[in-house]
């Protein structure tokens, strides 16, 4: 099964586990539904979102979101109460940012180098764009729309030379997915307003496996009115996984909306938790 085909199966189980979850489907129902032996679901399943179909459906349930957002405060304060920065230091040490001055996005790359390619990843494949100063790009890109993602990018910065580089787009595609549960040393280049660059930032200090709430993420970027601006922010994230905005969800328990859809945010959580995050 190729990779791509592989995701697009899991997210179709993922996709029908959610919408049947209080039934609690066994794995032979799931199975028929994809087309796959059980045995092969249970094996493909586990290898691409982390965890069992079985441990899947009690970490769809609202309780089990809800326990998310809970620890997560609690991890979150105590960190606070004891004088660190925040749970999730170590990989705001390891990741590095550097926002764009006004003056530099005005010249959207004038002068700048960018990197870019495709690379698959076991959450789908990803389009890539680097440049000396840090990643500037990485979005999730459905099959048969690589063009058009070419083309955003090419349009986000007009001015800038591209030069392709798929050898660096599979190395970052490794190591941003490593970076979940393992951080790495990474440099990201933001491209976004004030109040964008503190979500961002924010989103850094949650650890790998935890939630927030919309809520909790605006007291944290310093605006606790803004919950509203949060989901803004979010929607214009260009770096999935390495700004971790799948970490964010409602506070009902609701897993919310993702800009690269609902079941792989789902997906990246559970893969999350299965690889020892959380």
């Amino acid at each position: 099964m190729a990779r791509e085909t592989g995701y697009e199966t899991i997210a179709e189980a993922i996709r029908f586990l959610r919408a049947h979850s209080r039934q609690q489907p066994s794995l032979e129902v799931v199975a028929k539904h994809v087309g796959l032996s059980p045995q092969h679901l249970q094996r493909v399943f586990s290898e691409w979102a982390g965890i069992s179909p079985k441990r899947f459906v009690q970490f769809l349930t609202k309780e089990n979101a809800r326990h998310l957002l809970r620890h997560s405060r609690d991890v979150l304060c105590a960190a606070m109460e004891s004088g660190l920065s925040g749970p999730g230091r170590l990989h705001d040490l390891m990741v590095s940012c550097e926002a764009l001055t006004p003056g530099q996005v005005g010249a959207l790359g004038e002068g700048l180098t960018i990197r870019f390619g495709f690379a698959p990843t076991p959450l789908g494949n990803i389009l890539a764009g680097m440049t000396p100063r840090g990643v500037c790009h990485l979005v999730f890109v459905a099959p048969g729309r690589e063009g058009s993602a070419e083309q955003a990018l090419f349009g986000e910065w007009p001015q800038a030379h591209f030069q392709r580089d798929a050898a660096a787009a599979r190395n970052l595609a490794a190591t941003a997915l490593g970076a979940l549960t393992e951080p790495r040393p990474l440099s990201l280049l933001l491209r976004g307003t004030n109040f964008q660059i503190k979500v961002w930032e924010a989103l850094l200090q949650v650890p790998s496996g935890l939630a927030v709430s919309y809520g909790d993420l605006a007291d944290r970027a310093g605006s606790p009115r803004a919950g509203r601006a949060v989901g803004t922010a979010l929607a214009h994230n260009r770096l999935a996984v390495l700004i971790p905005c799948h970490r964010v969800i409602r506070e009902s328990g609701e897993f919310g909306q993702y800009r690269w859809g609902t079941e792989r945010k789902i997906a990246l959580l559970a893969w999350e938790q299965g690889r020892g995050g959380g």
